[in-house]
C-alpha cells in the first residue's frame, strides 16, 4: 500500500536527542572522553571567568563545538552555528536542548577568544595524553618526532619589504587587489615581512617546492601506538626542528634513557650532543657525515624506530586533511599553536577510541 505524503510536521516530539543517537554511535565515547578532559579543566575556567556578571556560553559547550568543527571539518564557525542549529547529533554532543537557541557566530567566536587567556587547547590536550597514559596506551621509553610546514592565512601579495623603501604602484590601477609583479626582486625574511601576518615567515619544504608564508608544527609521538603526547608550533625559520625537539625532549617525565626516532633532517652534531646529555639515544636517519656511528645502529632497536617513525607522517595527513590545518584560519603563533594542540587533542581522542574498542 503507498504511503500518503504528508506535508505538514507533527508541531511535538517526545523523543529526546539522548535517544535518536544510536548506541553505538563514534561520538559517544570519545564524547565520555572529551568530558573528562573538560572536568579536569575546571580550575583553570574559574581563573579566565569572572564570579560575577552576564553568564557567557558554558567553556565546556564551546569547547565541545571546536571539537565538532574538527573532527567533522567545518570550515567556519558560521557554518558550524547553522549546523548546531538543526543536527540533532551536534546538539546532543554539545550538550544543548532539541529547543535551546543556537548562539550567534560572532558571539561565539568573541567567547572563544576568551580561551586564549589560559592556554586552554594545551590543558585540553594534556588532560586526554593522561586519559592514555591511564589506559597504558603509551610508551614511556621511544618516541618519535618530526614537523611540518602549515601555511599561514597571508598571501604572497602582503609580503613586503620591512623599510617599504621600494614601493610599487598597482600595475592595473587596482588599489583593493592589485596585480603584482615580483620578477627580479629578491624576497627573504631578514628584508621583508607579511603585514597580514608578522610572525608567519616564507619557507618551502625542499628544493625545487614552491615557498609559502607558514609555520612549522611540530609533534612528538610515542611508537606505541602513534599517540601524540607533546607539541608546539614555532615559526618557520631554519633551525626550527631541532630547537623544538630538544624542548619536547626536555618535558618528557622520568630520567630513563628512552629512544628518539626522526628523519635526516634531525641528524646535527649538536642536537645530538644535547639529547645524549639528556639520556636520550638519538635513532635519526643517517646523513654522510652523521655521528650515529656503529653502536647505536647495530642493536634491533634502531630498525625499529626507523620504521616507527613513519607513523607520524599520519597524524600530519589527518591534521591537514581532516583537522583543517593545510592553511590555518588564524594569525600569530599563539593562535595558530592553540589551534594546532586542539586539533592534536582530536586526533588522539579518535585514535583511542579505535585502540580501545579494538579487541584484545
Amino acid at each position: 500500500m503507498r504511503g500518503t505524503d504528508h506535508r505538514q510536521s507533527s508541531m511535538f516530539s517526545y523523543i529526546s536527542a539522548e535517544r535518536r543517537v544510536p548506541g553505538d554511535h563514534p561520538l559517544r565515547p570519545i564524547r565520555v572522553m572529551a568530558n573528562a578532559a573538560l572536568k579536569a579543566l575546571e580550575p583553570s575556567f574559574e581563573r579566565i571567568y569572572a564570579a560575577g556578571g552576564r553568564p557567557s556560553i558554558a567553556p565546556e559547550k564551546l569547547l565541545r563545538a571546536l571539537l565538532l568543527q574538527v573532527l567533522y571539518t567545518v570550515r567556519s564557525e558560521r557554518l558550524l552555528m547553522e549546523q548546531l542549529d538543526y543536527n540533532f547529533l551536534f546538539r546532543w554532543f554539545v550538550g544543548l536542548n532539541i529547543d535551546d537557541p543556537v548562539w550567534d557566530a560572532t558571539v561565539f567566536t568573541k567567547n572563544r577568544e576568551r580561551l586564549l587567556e589560559g592556554d586552554i587547547a594545551g590543558g585540553f590536550f594534556a588532560a586526554v595524553v593522561e586519559q592514555a597514559r591511564a589506559q597504558d596506551l603509551l610508551s614511556d621509553e621511544h618516541f618519535t618526532v618530526d614537523g611540518t610546514l602549515i601555511e599561514a592565512w597571508a598571501g604572497h601579495k602582503s609580503f613586503k619589504r620591512k623599510d617599504q623603501s621600494q614601493k610599487r604602484p598597482p600595475s592595473d590601477g587596482d588599489p583593493g587587489n592589485p596585480s603584482v609583479d615580483f620578477h627580479g626582486e629578491r624576497r627573504r625574511n631578514d628584508t621583508h615581512r607579511s603585514t597580514t601576518d608578522p610572525e608567519a615567515l616564507l619557507a618551502r619544504k625542499g628544493k625545487g617546492k614552491e615557498s609559502k608564508l607558514s609555520y612549522a608544527g611540530h609533534v612528538l609521538m610515542e611508537n606505541r601506538h602513534g599517540l601524540a603526547v607533546n607539541c608546539r608550533i614555532t615559526q618557520a625559520s631554519g633551525r626550527a626542528e631541532p630547537a623544538a625537539a630538544l624542548a619536547m625532549v626536555e618535558r618528557i617525565p622520568g630520567w630513563r634513557r628512552v629512544t628518539l626516532g626522526a628523519d635526516k633532517g634531525y641528524d646535527h652534531k649538536e642536537l645530538i650532543q644535547a639529547l645524549r646529555e639528556h639520556h636520550v639515544t638519538p635513532h635519526f636517519a643517517r646523513k654522510q657525515t652523521s655521528v650515529i656511528d656503529q653502536r647505536t645502529i647495530r642493536h634491533p632497536g634502531y630498525a625499529i624506530s626507523q620504521r616507527k617513525r613513519k607513523r607520524v607522517e599520519e597524524i600530519f595527513g589527518w591534521l591537514k586533511t581532516v583537522g583543517g590545518l593545510r592553511k590555518t584560519r588564524h594569525r600569530g603563533v599563539v593562535r595558530v599553536d592553540w589551534m594546532f594542540s586542539f586539533a592534536l587533542a582530536a586526533y588522539n581522542l579518535i585514535r583511542m577510541r579505535n585502540l580501545l574498542s579494538a579487541p584484545a
